[in-house]
């Protein structure tokens, strides 16, 4: 598998360029801070109005702060452990941690990052010297608009990971969207979505219900504390038309830094039990029928 502290020649090149200054922007979306983690003068995270949304190393892109960011890392490994070059969709850029991931440790990857907010992309571009086009490019538009422009079965991965604040926003987590999700990938590809939540966790029960209706396979990384009802945290949906690699996964999240555990299975169903998966709102014009209508229009 590739070895997650060895950038490739191409990152340490482009490592030597100068480091960003913190600061304060004002963008389309709000204001973002560009702000040091910790005593590293390479560790970078980057805040969208008020909310911390990326964490970049300069240095060395296969430094992975947010957990979150290591457990998809983790999925692409194995689902890949040759370490072949990847097709990538990311669907919410930020600043582009996951993608330098990939280029970095799968040469010859070719990577779309789209990001609603035109300034932030531009300063994020500046920021951290990110793999030029065709290795990443980067698209200013919606991330569900965007991903309808795709050609079918041309993505090895599709990562979600949009917010506005703290929340992913509905068009981005229904049974529409995720019909989208499963035409754009190939028959062995992954989706990997990011979802926040706190207990009695009805997102994340939503969504996994709703992706369990277009993949086979689905299964969920998170913080023990989350799936115990203790805390507010991220968890990773994951999901394939073809077999997870549980046991690997299993033992990866083992070794996980903050306790983390893989759930599927039966686990996954006792979750999930009770949930509905989540639509498209309907339109005023349209007859209101069918057996879910009351989970229509629902956060």
């Amino acid at each position: 598998m590739p070895d997650r502290h060895r950038p490739s020649r191409a990152s340490a090149d482009r490592g030597s360029r100068p480091q960003p200054q913190p600061g304060t922007w004002s963008t389309a979306s709000g204001v973002v801070e560009l702000a040091r983690s910790g005593s590293d003068e390479q560790a970078w995270t980057v805040f969208v109005n008020g909310v911390a949304s990326s964490s970049v190393h300069t240095g060395d892109p296969t430094v992975l702060e947010f957990e979150y960011l290591r457990w998809m890392a983790d999925v692409l490994d194995e689902r890949e452990p040759a370490g072949g070059p990847l097709e990538v969709v990311h669907l919410g850029a930020a600043g582009c941690a996951l993608a330098r991931y990939v280029d970095a440790t799968r040469p010859g990857s070719r990577q779309v990052a789209v990001e609603i907010d035109e300034d932030l992309a531009r300063l994020v571009r500046e920021w951290f010297d990110l793999p030029r086009s065709p290795a990443l490019r980067l698209q200013v538009g919606d991330a569900r608009e965007r991903l309808a422009t795709r050609r079918d079965a041309s993505a090895d991965a599709v990562v979600r990971d949009v917010f506005a604040g703290d929340t992913t926003p509905r068009h981005v987590r229904t049974l529409e969207f995720t019909r989208d999700v499963a035409r754009v990938l190939r028959p062995d590809g992954t989706y990997l979505a990011n979802v926040a939540d706190r207990p009695p966790l009805k997102k994340l029960r939503r969504e996994v219900a709703t992706v369990a209706e277009f993949f086979e396979h689905v299964g969920v990384l998170a913080e023990t504390g989350l799936l115990r009802g203790r805390r507010y945290a991220n968890a990773v949906v994951v999901a394939s038309p073809s077999p997870l690699p549980a046991d690997r996964l299993v033992r990866r999240a083992a070794r996980a830094p903050v306790p983390t555990r893989w759930v599927d299975g039966d686990d996954l169903v006792e979750l999930v039990a009770g949930a509905r998966s989540e639509h498209d709102p309907v339109a005023p014009s349209e007859p209101v029928t069918g057996p879910d209508v009351g989970e229509r229009g629902t956060g």
